[in-house]
């Protein structure tokens, strides 16, 4: 499996994969061992992440290959289907999986995303509203819901 990390303005991010498929992208809190050399075969997925943070991109084209359980790749699979901008519940998404009762299972199965912000776990949050969990850490999620969302007037002055 090759890796490379990348410069993100959420900070250094680490993406692995190979021929199969992008397995893995996440943002690192530890940024030791940093150099800017990217495996060709990660390419198109760190243009594709340059171009979603520089507001270019709202949905990711590429060949994912995450580890995980049938039940969690199921419910990876289906937080492709929000789009850009946009937020749902853990209920609605344990809804739209068929079983509202299975509001922990899907809320634990997204909360094992490997695939940070390419599969968009960020876009779900509490019925209320409330930002709840992210594994990168609610202050990315909050930046990541405002870069989809960027309000309107920045500041008067």
């Amino acid at each position: 499996m090759k890796k490379a990390k990348i410069k993100t303005p959420l900070g250094v991010a680490e993406l692995a994969g190979d021929e199969n498929g992008l397995s893995y992208f996440r943002i690192l809190d530890n940024t030791e061992n940093y150099n800017d050399e990217i495996p060709s075969e990660l390419l198109p997925a760190a243009n594709q992440i340059s171009e979603y943070f520089s507001g270019k991109r709202q949905k990711f084209d590429l060949k994912l290959n995450p580890q995980g359980t049938e039940f969690q790749k199921k419910v990876w699979t289906e937080l492709q289907n929000i789009s850009f901008g946009s937020k749902i519940s853990y209920l609605e998404l344990s809804r739209k999986m068929g079983d509202e009762k299975a509001i922990r299972a899907v809320a634990a199965a997204n909360g094992k995303n490997p695939l940070w912000i390419i599969v968009p776990c960020h876009r779900v949050v509490g019925s209320d509203g409330s930002l709840t969990g992210y594994a990168g850490g609610l202050h990315r999620k909050k930046w990541l819901l405002d870069h989809e969302n960027p309000p309107l007037q920045k500041s008067l002055f």
